[in-house]
C-alpha cells in the first residue's frame, strides 16, 4: 500500500512540473534560457 501512495504522489509532482513547463512555453518563455534574452545572447526569438 505504501508503494501505491508513493507512486501517486510522485505522479502528481511530475504532472505539476509538466504542467508548469507547458504553461511557460505557451506564455512565450523559452525552456532553454528561461526567457531572459539579455543573458543568453538574444537567441530566444
Amino acid at each position: 500500500m505504501g508503494t501505491v501512495i508513493a507512486g501517486v504522489v510522485l505522479l502528481g509532482i511530475v504532472g505539476l512540473a509538466v504542467r508548469s513547463m507547458v504553461r511557460d512555453k505557451r506564455s512565450g518563455k523559452s525552456l532553454q534560457c528561461g526567457g531572459d534574452c539579455k543573458h543568453c545572447g538574444g537567441h530566444c526569438h
